[in-house]
């Protein structure tokens, strides 16, 4: 039996530890090819303290995904749910807020994505119950269809401009190797250029969208 006060002694940042290794092992080998041996190896445990923080890969990775994703959904709603912002400066937050994320984790989208479509059953798909962002999305879509009904922007599909915007603030992530290897720029000025593309992904989307008479 494991002495759980002994494990708690051992060290206080262990579970930290883990995530690091865990995230570490499973975005190099994918979460199939990922053992939690190797994730123990990595963190420098033995896989009996690994097993007594998290008792299986899902769990892990269930972690990793909460934790990129856990302030971003939350800043979202809050975004499309403040009554002090018009439609154009919540689709500014919006483009801060979610490339700001995934600068932190860039290597999240493409993984998820090769995932969910590896395994669109089993695996990480139970993330993605669309009942719980239902209420982000019917947040995000009635301030788009409020917005119309003002005439601050153009009749627009809802669905499109959603896609459009995510799209956009995306993309760069889950193609950056063959924009790197295109363009011939370095990792440093590709890191400028997220740090730019909140501001041009917004301007763009507002200037697209505008109501004109």
């Amino acid at each position: 039996m494991v002495n759980k006060k002994k494990i708690v002694e051992v060290d206080e940042n262990t579970e930290e530890r883990i995530l690091s290794a865990a995230k570490k092992v499973i975005f190099s080998k994918g979460y199939a090819g990922a053992r939690m041996q190797d994730i123990a190896d990595e963190a420098g445990i033995n896989k009996a303290l690994l097993h007594y923080y998290f008792r299986s890969k899902d769990k892990l990775f269930e972690m990793i995904f909460k934790e990129a994703t856990g302030k971003l959904m939350p800043q979202i709603s809050s975004i499309f749910r403040d009554p002090q912002l018009d439609i154009f400066a919540k689709i500014r937050a919006f483009c801060r807020s979610y490339i700001g994320t995934w600068m932190e984790q860039p290597y999240v989208p493409m993984f998820v994505l090769y995932e969910f479509h590896s395994n669109p059953n089993k695996g990480i798909a139970h993330l993605f119950d669309k009942e719980k962002f239902k209420p982000i999305r019917e947040e995000v879509l009635s301030a788009f269809g409020t917005a119309s009904k003002k005439k601050q922007i153009r009749p627009v599909d809802p669905y499109h401009l959603f896609l459009n915007m995510i799209s956009l603030c995306l993309f760069p992530f889950m193609g950056s190797p063959v924009f790197k290897a295109v363009t011939g720029i370095s990792d440093k000025q590709f890191d400028l250029m997220m740090q730019q593309r909140a501001h041009e992904v917004s301007e763009f989307i507002i200037e697209s969208i505008k109501y004109r008479k």
